[in-house]
């Protein structure tokens, strides 16, 4: 189905101009003069996104509005707030950036009473890493063998949001710092941790780099060694994927070694 069905289905007014982006189409709406923003995924893991934004229900992440099983379209609910988590980061107030990231993310690990949905599990995820680091070698062979060994002896395993960065978690206003755009996967809550430092608008200086380190083991209370694991392996798949993509994967690669030389 396109934009016009769900105009028509949900009885929304568009409100602004579509958005594309590799993995989903998004148009901002108004749905009875109330902002919204209706997405309809392109992508199995945005698909699998939507199915967690409807068990999470509005508890740490945007309200879902309106769900269309067939294909995981979502109106959700959007975010009318002034701040961004990448400005402050980027002017200065990273540290309290970086505290707000953690306790949204504390906030999504909350249990729930209700079963979660189908999940992706980490050793799924970490596949192409499996796959392709032999033929890129370097640091991605650091990152596969440091991946392997968290992937086989997880810890504190949870529902993950999945892709936790400053972008994902935006200002909802008098509702707090709410997520959008979770991939729906199941593993170590060390993860979403780690997604944090690999965001490629954001500078990552060694100085930065080790400021988000001593704010998110203190904020969010994990092991600074297990986190810098986490961190090796994350940024290795990124890398990858980076790669397939076309790009170059300087941000990641020069992550996976401030993690490495920390270890």
């Amino acid at each position: 189905m396109h934009f016009d069905d769900y105009i028509k289905l949900w009885q929304l007014i568009p409100d602004g101009l579509p958005i594309i982006t590799h993995s989903s189409r998004l148009l901002p709406v108004l749905q009875a003069g109330q902002p919204a923003m209706l997405k309809i995924p392109t992508a199995p893991e945005e698909q699998a996104g939507a199915l967690l934004m409807q068990w999470y229900n509005g508890n740490g992440a945007a309200g879902v509005l309106a769900y269309d099983p067939s294909n995981g379209a979502l109106l959700l609910e959007k975010a009318t707030g002034t701040q961004s988590l990448a400005t402050m980061a980027r002017n200065g107030q990273d540290h309290q950036a970086t505290q707000l990231l953690c306790k949204a993310v504390q906030h999504l690990h909350t249990p729930r009473p209700t079963p979660p949905p189908a999940l992706t599990p980490l050793t799924t995820w970490f596949r192409d890493l499996e796959l392709h680091a032999d033929k890129y070698g370097g640091i991605l062979l650091s990152s596969l063998t440091t991946a392997r060994h968290l992937l086989s002896h997880p810890q504190e395993t949870i529902i993950l949001h999945g892709d936790i960065h400053h972008d994902n978690i935006l200002d909802f206003g008098h509702q707090g710092w709410l997520a959008i755009d979770p991939k729906g996967l199941s593993g170590e809550r060390y993860f979403d941790y780690a997604n944090i430092f690999c965001n490629p608008d954001l500078t990552t200086a060694k100085a930065h780099f080790h400021e988000r380190l001593t704010t998110i083991t203190a904020t969010a209370q994990l092991d600074r060694q297990r986190l810098l694991q986490w961190i090796l392996a994350w940024s290795g798949l990124s890398a990858i994927w980076t790669l397939q993509d076309g790009d170059q994967p300087d941000i990641a690669l020069n992550t996976a070694a401030m993690a490495a030389s920390a270890l």
